[in-house]
Protein backbone atom coordinates (compact mmCIF):
# COMPACT_ATOMS: atom_id res chain seq x y z
CA UNK A 1 0.00 0.00 0.00
CA UNK A 2 1.33 3.62 -0.62
CA UNK A 3 0.06 6.54 0.86
CA UNK A 4 -0.08 9.88 -1.61
CA UNK A 5 -1.59 12.60 0.11
CA UNK A 6 -5.13 11.35 0.88
CA UNK A 7 -5.36 8.70 -1.96
CA UNK A 8 -4.31 5.36 -1.21
CA UNK A 9 -3.15 3.24 -3.95
CA UNK A 10 -2.64 -0.72 -3.53
CA UNK A 11 -0.50 -2.54 -5.99
CA UNK A 12 0.16 -6.60 -6.29
CA UNK A 13 3.64 -6.79 -5.72
CA UNK A 14 3.63 -10.33 -7.22
CA UNK A 15 2.57 -8.83 -10.16
CA UNK A 16 6.37 -7.36 -10.76
CA UNK A 17 8.05 -10.33 -9.61
CA UNK A 18 8.13 -12.23 -12.80
CA UNK A 19 4.37 -13.25 -12.98
CA UNK A 20 4.23 -16.03 -15.89
CA UNK A 21 0.84 -14.68 -15.73
CA UNK A 22 -1.10 -11.67 -17.60
CA UNK A 23 0.01 -9.28 -20.48
CA UNK A 24 3.20 -7.84 -18.67
CA UNK A 25 4.63 -11.19 -18.49
CA UNK A 26 3.87 -11.60 -22.03
CA UNK A 27 6.38 -8.91 -22.81
CA UNK A 28 8.75 -9.79 -19.75
CA UNK A 29 11.51 -12.36 -19.62
CA UNK A 30 11.65 -14.93 -16.49
CA UNK A 31 13.06 -12.14 -14.20
CA UNK A 32 10.41 -9.67 -15.26
CA UNK A 33 12.74 -7.32 -16.11
CA UNK A 34 13.11 -5.63 -19.74
CA UNK A 35 10.67 -6.30 -23.04
CA UNK A 36 12.80 -9.21 -25.23
CA UNK A 37 9.53 -9.63 -27.45
CA UNK A 38 9.49 -5.45 -28.50
CA UNK A 39 13.38 -5.10 -28.34
CA UNK A 40 13.49 -8.49 -30.80
CA UNK A 41 10.43 -6.89 -32.73
CA UNK A 42 12.32 -3.27 -33.40
CA UNK A 43 15.37 -5.20 -34.25
CA UNK A 44 14.24 -7.30 -36.89
CA UNK A 45 12.27 -4.38 -37.97
CA UNK A 46 15.42 -2.19 -38.61
CA UNK A 47 18.19 -4.59 -39.74
CA UNK A 48 15.10 -5.15 -42.47
CA UNK A 49 15.54 -1.54 -43.14
CA UNK A 50 19.30 -2.58 -44.39
CA UNK A 51 18.73 -3.27 -47.48
CA UNK A 52 16.37 -0.75 -48.74
CA UNK A 53 18.60 2.09 -47.35
CA UNK A 54 21.56 0.48 -49.27
CA UNK A 55 19.27 0.06 -52.26
CA UNK A 56 18.07 3.92 -52.62
CA UNK A 57 21.68 5.38 -51.99
CA UNK A 58 23.00 3.14 -54.71
CA UNK A 59 20.19 4.94 -56.61
CA UNK A 60 21.10 7.95 -55.33
CA UNK A 61 24.59 7.45 -56.57
CA UNK A 62 23.89 6.42 -59.98
CA UNK A 63 21.24 9.64 -60.16
CA UNK A 64 23.96 11.73 -59.02
CA UNK A 65 26.81 10.69 -61.50
CA UNK A 66 24.10 10.91 -63.80
CA UNK A 67 23.14 14.70 -62.87
CA UNK A 68 26.84 15.77 -62.59
CA UNK A 69 27.27 14.76 -66.84
CA UNK A 70 23.86 16.56 -67.57
CA UNK A 71 24.95 19.56 -65.90
CA UNK A 72 28.29 19.39 -67.76
CA UNK A 73 26.65 18.87 -71.26
CA UNK A 74 23.89 22.04 -70.26
CA UNK A 75 26.90 23.89 -69.22
CA UNK A 76 28.58 23.42 -72.99
CA UNK A 77 25.53 24.06 -75.00
CA UNK A 78 23.87 26.88 -72.82
CA UNK A 79 23.30 29.94 -74.30
CA UNK A 80 24.96 32.77 -72.36
CA UNK A 81 22.89 36.28 -72.82
CA UNK A 82 24.55 39.14 -71.89
CA UNK A 83 22.43 42.05 -70.49
CA UNK A 84 23.85 43.85 -73.83
CA UNK A 85 21.93 41.85 -75.75
CA UNK A 86 19.09 42.36 -73.53
CA UNK A 87 19.12 45.76 -73.75
CA UNK A 88 19.52 45.84 -77.58
CA UNK A 89 15.88 43.63 -77.57
CA UNK A 90 14.17 45.54 -75.48
CA UNK A 91 14.50 48.82 -77.33
CA UNK A 92 14.21 47.03 -80.69
CA UNK A 93 11.18 45.49 -79.39
CA UNK A 94 9.51 48.49 -78.34
CA UNK A 95 10.21 49.97 -81.24
CA UNK A 96 8.62 47.58 -83.57
CA UNK A 97 5.40 48.71 -85.74
CA UNK A 98 3.64 45.13 -85.83
CA UNK A 99 3.94 42.15 -84.45
CA UNK A 100 5.39 40.48 -87.48
CA UNK A 101 8.70 42.89 -86.79
CA UNK A 102 9.08 41.59 -83.01
CA UNK A 103 8.62 38.23 -83.85
CA UNK A 104 11.62 39.20 -86.60
CA UNK A 105 13.64 40.91 -83.42
CA UNK A 106 12.58 37.60 -81.23
CA UNK A 107 14.05 35.11 -83.81
CA UNK A 108 17.05 36.45 -85.34
CA UNK A 109 18.32 37.01 -81.23
CA UNK A 110 20.92 34.33 -80.02
CA UNK A 111 18.51 33.14 -76.95
CA UNK A 112 17.23 30.04 -76.21
CA UNK A 113 14.09 28.50 -78.58
CA UNK A 114 11.66 28.09 -75.43
CA UNK A 115 12.45 31.97 -75.19
CA UNK A 116 11.29 32.92 -78.77
CA UNK A 117 8.49 30.67 -78.59
CA UNK A 118 6.82 32.55 -75.43
CA UNK A 119 7.52 35.68 -76.89
CA UNK A 120 6.27 34.83 -79.99
CA UNK A 121 3.01 33.65 -78.87
CA UNK A 122 2.69 36.88 -76.49
CA UNK A 123 3.59 38.92 -79.73
CA UNK A 124 0.55 37.40 -81.62
CA UNK A 125 -1.97 38.25 -78.40
CA UNK A 126 -1.98 42.03 -79.88
CA UNK A 127 -6.52 41.35 -80.43
CA UNK A 128 -6.54 40.39 -76.79
CA UNK A 129 -7.75 43.09 -74.68
CA UNK A 130 -4.70 44.37 -72.10
CA UNK A 131 -6.07 42.86 -69.55
CA UNK A 132 -6.06 39.52 -71.27
CA UNK A 133 -2.75 39.68 -72.03
CA UNK A 134 -1.05 40.53 -68.76
CA UNK A 135 -3.35 37.39 -67.75
CA UNK A 136 -1.53 35.20 -70.82
CA UNK A 137 1.82 36.57 -70.06
CA UNK A 138 1.71 35.79 -66.02
CA UNK A 139 0.28 32.26 -67.21
CA UNK A 140 3.26 31.68 -69.39
CA UNK A 141 5.82 32.92 -67.19
CA UNK A 142 4.02 30.80 -64.66
CA UNK A 143 3.83 27.49 -66.60
CA UNK A 144 8.06 28.35 -67.14
CA UNK A 145 8.19 28.12 -63.62
CA UNK A 146 6.24 24.68 -63.03
CA UNK A 147 8.84 23.31 -65.37
CA UNK A 148 11.61 24.35 -63.55
CA UNK A 149 10.14 23.41 -60.12
CA UNK A 150 9.77 20.13 -61.55
CA UNK A 151 13.64 20.11 -63.01
CA UNK A 152 14.51 21.21 -59.40
CA UNK A 153 12.84 18.29 -56.93
CA UNK A 154 14.50 15.75 -58.20
CA UNK A 155 17.83 16.79 -57.21
CA UNK A 156 16.38 18.89 -53.95
CA UNK A 157 15.41 15.34 -52.96
CA UNK A 158 18.42 13.82 -53.29
CA UNK A 159 20.36 16.81 -51.50
CA UNK A 160 17.80 16.36 -48.16
CA UNK A 161 17.04 12.63 -48.23
CA UNK A 162 20.77 11.31 -49.30
CA UNK A 163 22.43 12.50 -46.43
CA UNK A 164 19.56 11.07 -43.93
CA UNK A 165 19.77 7.51 -45.68
CA UNK A 166 23.89 8.01 -45.41
CA UNK A 167 23.14 8.59 -41.56
CA UNK A 168 20.46 5.35 -41.60
CA UNK A 169 23.22 3.33 -43.54
CA UNK A 170 25.56 4.05 -40.52
CA UNK A 171 23.39 3.37 -37.64
CA UNK A 172 21.74 -0.06 -38.65
CA UNK A 173 24.71 -2.04 -39.08
CA UNK A 174 26.59 -0.76 -35.68
CA UNK A 175 23.80 -2.25 -34.07
CA UNK A 176 24.45 -6.44 -34.51
CA UNK A 177 28.40 -4.67 -34.56
CA UNK A 178 28.98 -3.60 -31.40
CA UNK A 179 26.59 -6.85 -29.94
CA UNK A 180 29.06 -8.62 -31.84
CA UNK A 181 32.17 -7.08 -30.02
CA UNK A 182 30.83 -8.08 -27.14
CA UNK A 183 31.23 -11.53 -27.72
CA UNK A 184 34.53 -10.76 -29.18
CA UNK A 185 33.85 -11.47 -32.90
CA UNK A 186 35.66 -8.63 -34.43
CA UNK A 187 35.06 -9.62 -37.83
CA UNK A 188 31.20 -8.72 -38.04
CA UNK A 189 32.39 -5.26 -36.49
CA UNK A 190 34.89 -4.93 -38.93
CA UNK A 191 32.22 -5.22 -41.63
CA UNK A 192 29.35 -3.20 -40.05
CA UNK A 193 32.12 -0.75 -39.72
CA UNK A 194 33.16 -1.11 -43.55
CA UNK A 195 29.04 -0.93 -44.48
CA UNK A 196 28.65 2.25 -42.08
CA UNK A 197 31.35 4.40 -43.95
CA UNK A 198 30.43 3.17 -47.02
CA UNK A 199 26.85 4.14 -46.76
CA UNK A 200 27.88 7.20 -45.45
CA UNK A 201 30.30 8.64 -47.67
CA UNK A 202 27.85 7.57 -50.67
CA UNK A 203 24.80 9.56 -48.69
CA UNK A 204 27.19 12.39 -48.46
CA UNK A 205 28.76 12.63 -51.54
CA UNK A 206 25.33 11.77 -53.86
CA UNK A 207 23.82 14.73 -51.44
CA UNK A 208 26.81 17.06 -52.15
CA UNK A 209 26.13 16.59 -55.88
CA UNK A 210 22.35 17.12 -55.84
CA UNK A 211 23.10 20.16 -54.19
CA UNK A 212 26.00 21.37 -55.97
CA UNK A 213 23.38 21.01 -59.40
CA UNK A 214 20.42 22.75 -57.82
CA UNK A 215 22.26 25.75 -56.81
CA UNK A 216 24.17 26.23 -60.17
CA UNK A 217 20.76 25.55 -61.77
CA UNK A 218 18.82 27.63 -59.79
CA UNK A 219 20.99 30.55 -60.87
CA UNK A 220 20.56 29.59 -64.09
CA UNK A 221 17.07 29.58 -64.46
CA UNK A 222 16.87 33.23 -62.33
CA UNK A 223 18.64 34.70 -65.20
CA UNK A 224 16.33 33.02 -68.14
CA UNK A 225 13.16 34.20 -66.18
CA UNK A 226 14.82 37.73 -65.28
CA UNK A 227 15.74 37.98 -69.73
CA UNK A 228 12.22 36.38 -70.62
CA UNK A 229 10.15 38.63 -67.89
CA UNK A 230 11.82 41.53 -69.34
CA UNK A 231 11.40 40.93 -72.87
CA UNK A 232 7.98 40.19 -71.74
CA UNK A 233 7.20 43.57 -70.83
CA UNK A 234 8.65 45.15 -73.58
CA UNK A 235 6.57 43.28 -75.70
CA UNK A 236 3.24 44.13 -73.58
CA UNK A 237 4.42 47.71 -73.10
CA UNK A 238 4.72 47.74 -77.45
CA UNK A 239 1.09 46.61 -77.92
CA UNK A 240 -0.08 49.20 -75.48
CA UNK A 241 1.61 51.95 -77.40
CA UNK A 242 0.27 50.32 -80.60
CA UNK A 243 -3.47 50.39 -79.22
CA UNK A 244 -3.24 53.85 -77.94
CA UNK A 245 -2.41 55.32 -81.32
CA UNK A 246 -5.35 53.21 -82.97
CA UNK A 247 -7.48 55.33 -80.31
Amino acid sequence: MINIGNALIFSDEAAFQGSNNGLFAFFSNTNGAGFPILDSSLTAITQALQIPVIILLIAFLVFAVYTLGKLLAEHLSRKKVPVSLIKEMIYSIYDAESAEDIKNVVNNADIQKSQKRILSELAESEHLGKKSRETLARRLIDNEEDKIAQNLNKTDIVTKIGPTLGLMGTLIPMGPGLAALGTGDVTTLASAITIAFNTTVIGIGSGAIAYFASKLRRRWFGEYLANLDALMDAILDNIDKRDERLK
